[in-house]
Order: structure tokens, then C-alpha cells, then sequence
């Protein structure tokens, strides 16, 4: 059987741990030559170290793979334009660019320092765009391409990663813009939400975070069932966005984790809607008029998977070789 990205060349950020060493390792055992970029850097940014991206390339070449390592920073356009100046000067093309580099500085909002808020939004939101900038400069040319983003369940809110949150749901409206401007070039742009227990996710401050926020049992139970999610079973969706059979796929957002894979609807479907003969509302007629029109349907802040799912969600479960639609279900 075909391999899906056999002749293919992919860049992978932060690829040197987690989800990036993920990708990497599974495009390349499906044909493609990958640039592995990681700085080597802490969960927080600090430092930098060649090893990681280094031995995911030995660990690839071992394994009968193709890939060179590249150490540069995705936070400056500098370092993006090297970035994908590897994949050229090593392979001569690029045909795919997974954008998955990311550092950690959590803090309450009222807490949060400007450097804490700037370095978040240069390595998320920044890196994802200079190097799709860069990348899809080369696709459009060339009338191919496939920019895969990574997004986060965070960016719909999480207690204590203001910065993070707002990179990760700005990479989505990204993704859905970028999709749109490259549609029509044979390139096509999506993004994910993992879910995978990797040195980000599972840090000792989070877990008691949720402690504070849980409950002991409920944390532990959390910890339990982050950990049964590796990063391993994220990475064939992105193998196969990354692929010539997933074109139909444009503009999607997607959420992944363990045995689950969800698409959320785009656009976001209106729960309540109001209009007025007068051709504009005042002040007045809402305060008179939200509480017994919209108050009802509000939905508080989602504190649980189940607030997130829309009430005529569809899912479909495979078993034995089949697809059966079922009611909605939860990742």
C-alpha cells in the first residue's frame, strides 16, 4: 500500500518533545523527509539545547526515515525564514508545514506580567504566523501545500493561562482566514485541539491548579485520564491533513485526544436571537426585553465537556470495520 506522504517535505515546529516528536515520527514513517525544528528549550522558554531535535532525527534515521534538524526560534521572522530555508536547502521543496511550537507562562490575569502575555503570543501566535507566511509563499508558487495549526481546548478557557488561551483561539481564526486566502491555490490550512499527557500538560503546578479548583479525587481522576492520552494517538490526523487525500478538509478546527476525533461546525450556530421592527434596539427595550428572551437560554461559563457539545451534536463510532452514527458523545 502507498505510503500517504511518499515524495513529500514537512516541517515540524517544537518537534524536538511531545506532540511535534509525534508528528514528525509518523510522517516520516509515511514517506515524507522532515525538518525537525526545536530550539531545546524549557516548558517556560528558557534555555536552549540541540539534543532534542537532534535525537528525534537519529531516532527517524534509525528507523529508516529522512530528516535533518533545525534549531531556530519560530518568535522572530528570522528565524522562521531559516526554518523553512532548511527544509530547502536539504530537500529542495516544502509541502507541508505543521506549526505546533509552544512555551507555557501561566499566570492569573491580574498577575500576569507584559513579558509573561508577549513571549506567549511570539511563540504561539507570531511563530504560527511567520512561518505559514513564509510557507505559503512557497505553496502558493508551486499550487500545493498543507499548513496544519495547533490550537487548544484552552483557548475556550482555562483558570490561569489568559496569554495562552487567547494565542490559542487567535490561531483559529487564523486558521480559518489562512484557509480562505490559500483555497484557491491548491493549498489548505486547518488546525487541531489535542488532548495528550506531554511535559506542558501535566506540570506539577497545573495538577494543583485543579487541585485548588477540584477537589483532590477530581484532580487525581483528571491526572489519570490525561495520562492514558499519549501524544502518539494525535499524530494520524495530522499525517493525514497533511496528505493529497485530505483536500476536501479546509478551514477546519478539530479536536483530538485518545480514541476521539471531533469537528467543530463552522460557523458557530446561534443559540438566541432577538430582532426589532424599530431598526434599532435601546437601551431600554433590552433591559426590559433579555431577561424573559435570553435569560433562559444562557448557559454559564462551561465547566465540563458536556456544556460544549451542541444539543443536536451528531458522532459516529467505528467498530469492526464500521461506521455507525450514534448520538453525541464525549471526547
Amino acid at each position: 500500500m502507498p505510503k500517504l506522504l511518499e515524495g513529500r517535505v514537512a516541517v515540524v515546529t517544537g518537534a524536538g518533545r511531545g506532540l511535534g516528536r509525534g508528528h514528525a515520527m509518523l510522517m516520516a514513517t509515511q514517506g515524507a523527509k522532515v525538518v525537525v525544528n526545536d530550539v531545546g528549550g524549557a516548558t517556560d522558554g528558557v534555555g536552549v539545547s540541540r539534543s532534542p531535535a537532534d535525537e528525534v532525527v537519529e531516532e527517524i534515521g534509525k528507523a529508516g526515515g529522512v530528516a535533518v534538524a533545525n534549531y531556530d526560534s519560530v518568535s522572530t521572522p528570522e528565524g522562521a525564514d531559516n526554518i523553512i530555508k532548511a527544509a530547502l536547502d536539504s530537500f529542495g521543496q516544502l509541502d507541508i508545514m505543521v506549526n505546533n511550537a509552544g512555551i507555557l507562562r501561566d499566570r492569573m490575569v491580574f498577575n500576569m506580567g507584559d513579558e509573561e502575555w508577549d513571549l506567549v503570543m511570539k511563540v504561539h501566535l507570531y511563530g504560527t504566523f511567520y512561518c505559514t507566511r513564509v510557507a505559503s509563499r512557497l505553496m502558493r508558487g508551486q499550487r500545493y501545500g498543507r499548513i496544519i495549526n495547533t490550537s487548544s481546548i484552552s483557548g475556550l478557557g482555562n483558570m490561569g493561562q489568559a496569554n495562552y488561551s487567547a494565542a490559542k483561539e487567535a490561531i483559529v481564526g487564523f486558521t480559518r482566514t489562512a484557509a480562505r486566502d490559500l483555497a484557491r491555490y491548491g493549498v489548505t490550512c486547518n488546525a487541531i485541539r489535542p488532548g495528550a499527557a506531554t511535559r506542558m500538560t501535566m506540570t506539577d503546578d497545573l495538577y494543583e491548579a485543579r487541585k485548588r479548583s477540584m477537589g483532590q479525587e477530581e484532580a487525581d481522576e483528571w491526572r489519570r485520564t490525561a495520562m492514558a492520552r499519549t501524544p502518539e494517538d494525535v499524530s494520524p490526523i495530522v499525517a493525514y491533513l497533511a496528505s493529497e487525500q485530505a483536500a476536501k478538509f479546509n478551514g477546519c478546527i478539530f479536536e483530538v485526544r485518545g480514541d476521539f476525533i471531533g469537528m467543530y461546525a463552522d460557523p458557530p450556530r446561534l443559540g438566541v436571537t432577538m430582532r426589532t421592527q424599530n431598526g434599532r434596539w435601546t437601551p431600554e427595550e433590552l433591559n426590559e426585553l433579555m431577561p424573559r428572551m435570553v435569560a433562559g437560554s444562557l448557559r454559564e461559563i462551561p465547566t465540563s465537556a458536556e456544556q460544549l457539545l451542541a444539543p443536536d451534536a451528531k458522532g459516529w463510532v467505528l467498530s469492526g470495520g464500521e461506521l455507525k452514527e450514534v448520538e453525541a458523545f464525549l471526547p
